[in-house]
């Protein structure tokens, strides 16, 4: 193919230049050789096979593990103009006749399939009549006996190179140790791969630990604070899931639970909702959520400790995908512990549960370190973080603070000594607090040089020293003794006052930092055209990421493109979406302009940076004016659509902004459209009264169209 990768990625993709490590990987794939890639969530991974895809003669065949996602991930991909379907069991068996004869037919760039479709013989000889021209395994760690996520009908992949041995085969993953990566490439048989380490940073994302009291009341304060965005919150146990979405309804927030006890039409649906905006949050345990396309996941919340790093990793990975600030809370408890262990103990496998273990220390050391966040997950995968302050952690920004804990720390360790080293956490804080127990006084520790010594703090603080002194290896749980708390060699040196005790305390009443929104865009242009995409995808049945991301959204909402040349220009905003879409958003644009001198008047000195894109087809850029004339002139909104290149939905949205601003006097809606479907329109408005339009079309039977609707409305609002 002729046309270069840059001005590829600029027509299909609507981008300006790749993204770290994307140029690299899209050449070696287009030079036929195997690619193994570990990028982070965000970091552009389908794009490093979408646009080979389009480039190559032949077709790209996508691994992807979770069927639920294929139609979404598919809509994108058609949306930005490439051929693509998906093969799973969803489909009705004329559609996967219809799939299959497109694929043999060689008209398709991409097919997303299972592994377990793969692993067919039958479809393995399908698949040898088609042209195949490379793979693309998504999550590849899950071939991995070593990963966080190991699915045994991955391991069926490694027939690939067999079957097609003359297909480059390129495996992506969001998260990988070396160990694992090199076990990725061995298992899929890899051949002199282009190898891929992209940093781990993801510096969008601000990353912070706070302590876990009322939980439910701590979630609720949070998205009080973020209203309107959309988030996930994680729960270990489907019964915790189910208790704070149950409570977050209560409390009115458009909230979901996710979890594997549901049936999979119910995953389904929830999952849907959430995708198209449709609920604010979803609650889920860690089976929601392996590949989700959506960008504008603006928090992740984790209301307990996650079992290991990768997963940590992996789960705040879905927030930001946009490349926009996005926030990682972690609220965390040392009792967490308690439960992960119990799961922990439940493997047979002994080596399986000491790495289980080791991993979950890592985990609450993470949580509990004085150390920037960032510098603690990158060193876990290997990589080392160079600056001294991220800017983007609750450490760096000074959310906590360290305090010297040196003499609690020496009073409970001291009650620990004094008793033998023989006593659990509970007794030896009831011994400093001076609680007059049955057993203290049985074991005469209430005679003790320690007994008392902490009476001005309650229990709960003792416990959390405790919990700090165990976090810092300064005394271990000996798990023969009934966790008996003992002291180790740095806990002695503490004591006996030859090493200070530090711990990290989060601060009163300070306010988290956040990166700021790229550029200073318009917040009301933004709501207005986030609407209408919300519009647009309930019409089409897609995600509304799938029309355009939000980045894009607020990249209009900063320059005001108004021109098809600026439009054009916009980031994610390629040819086949600047076609199909770029009049309906301008006139937004246009009619906001109006409406609101002083912040075009405030944007007047931006300019777009332009880029020139060629289109298939090339748009004229008329006005809401010239809409107003023809209407005048007696032309129906199926001539003014068809004669201006126009959707009928835009034209209705023309309308209805000059009936809104008073210009539209004199119009004849029986001239625009068909008495007939004027009065339906008019019938099921009245007897629906209130009903979403998406639901008025189910009520006629899909007799009218959102263009009908829309039109008749604005006509009936002049009246009222």
């Amino acid at each position: 193919m002729s046309e270069s990768m840059h001005d590829a990625l600029h027509r299909i993709f609507g981008f300006r230049e790749f993204r770290p490590n994307q140029e690299e990987i899209v050449s070696a794939i287009l030079q036929q050789r195997d690619v193994f890639a570990v990028m982070p969530t965000g970091g552009g991974k389908s794009l490093c096979y979408q646009l080979p895809a389009y480039m190559l003669d032949g077709l790209c065949v996508v691994i992807s593990p979770l069927i639920s996602l294929m139609k979404d991930q598919v809509d994108a991909a058609k949306a930005n103009g490439l051929d693509a379907e998906f093969l799973n069991s969803s489909l009705a068996p004329k559609d996967r006749f219809r799939v299959l004869q497109a694929m043999e037919n060689h008209q398709l760039d991409l097919l997303y399939v299972s592994p377990e479709r793969f692993a067919m013989p039958d479809f393995i000889t399908t698949l040898k009549r088609a042209k195949v021209s490379f793979f693309a395994i998504d999550e590849a760690h899950c071939i991995s006996e070593w990963g966080h996520d190991f699915r045994p009908d991955y391991l069926s992949l490694a027939n690939i190179v067999k079957h097609f041995p003359k297909s480059a085969v390129a495996a992506f993953t969001a998260t990988a140790t070396h160990q694992v990566s090199d076990d990725i490439v061995n298992k899929l048989g890899l051949r002199n791969p282009h190898l891929t380490r992209a940093s781990f940073d993801r510096p969008n994302l601000f990353y912070q630990v706070v302590p876990k009291s009322d939980l439910d009341l701590q979630i609720l304060q949070f998205l009080r604070e973020h209203e309107g965005e959309s988030g996930i919150i994680y729960r270990i146990t489907r019964k915790s899931v189910e208790s704070t979405a149950e409570f977050l309804q209560e409390q009115g927030i458009q909230a979901l639970a996710y979890h594997a006890g549901l049936t999979p039409k119910q995953r389904k649906e929830n999952q849907e909702s959430f995708n198209r905006d449709q609920v604010q949050v979803v609650v889920a345990t860690i089976a929601f959520g392996m590949g989700i396309d959506k960008s504008n996941v603006r928090f992740v919340l984790h209301g307990d400790l996650p079992k290991n790093m990768e997963g940590y990793y992996q789960e705040t990975g879905r927030a930001g995908r946009d490349g926009e600030p996005a926030h990682c809370r972690l609220y965390f408890n040392r009792s967490d512990m308690v439960r992960i262990r119990y799961f922990i103990e439940q493997t047979e496998d002994p080596n399986e549960r000491k790495i289980a273990e080791q991993q979950l220390f890592q985990m609450v050391r993470f949580a509990e370190a004085n150390v920037c966040r960032r510098k603690s997950i990158l060193g876990y995968f290997g990589e080392t973080y160079e600056k001294e302050n991220c800017k983007t952690c609750d450490v760096c920004m000074g959310d906590v603070e360290c305090v010297d804990a040196t003499v609690p720390a020496q009073k409970i360790m001291s009650a620990i000594y004094r008793s033998g080293q023989k006593f659990g956490a509970v007794h030896i804080a009831d011994i400093v607090v001076g609680a007059k127990t049955q057993k203290i006084r049985q074991l005469g520790h209430d005679q003790l040089k320690t007994y008392g010594a902490g009476k001005d703090e309650d229990k709960k603080y003792w416990r959390r020293v405790i919990d700090d002194l165990l976090a810092q290896d300064c005394i271990v749980q000996n798990a023969e003794q009934y966790s008996a708390l003992e002291l180790t060699p740095k806990g002695q040196r503490v004591l006996m006052g030859k090493k200070n005790f530090e711990v990290i305390r989060q601060k009163e009443g300070k306010k988290k930092a956040m990166a700021g929104m790229s550029g200073d865009y318009s917040q009301k242009l933004f709501e207005q055209l986030r609407a209408e995409r919300k519009r647009l995808a309930q019409e089409e049945g897609v995600p509304p990421f799938v029309i355009f991301s939000d980045r894009t959204l607020r990249e209009m909402a900063l320059y005001f493109p108004d021109t098809p040349e600026q439009m054009g220009s916009i980031s994610g905003v390629g040819a086949a979406k600047l076609e199909k879409y770029g009049d309906t958003f301008m006139t937004i644009i246009e009619m906001f302009k109006h409406m609101h001198p002083e912040e075009a008047e405030k944007r007047s000195l931006l300019k777009v940076p332009l880029t020139v894109k060629k289109t298939r087809k090339k748009k004229t850029g008329q006005t809401v004016k010239e809409t107003l004339k023809m209407a005048q002139e007696g032309f129906s909104m199926e001539a003014i659509s068809e004669l201006r290149g126009l959707s009928e939905g835009t034209v209705s949205m023309h309308i209805e902004s000059l009936l809104e601003e008073g210009q539209g006097k004199g119009l004849d809606i029986d001239r625009l459209m068909e008495p007939d479907q004027r009065m339906l329109c008019e019938e099921l408005f009245n007897r629906l009264s209130g009903a979403s339009m998406r639901s008025i079309i189910e009520a006629s039977g899909n007799k009218v169209s959102y263009a009908d609707l829309r039109l008749v409305r604005a006509f009936m609002q002049t009246k009222s």
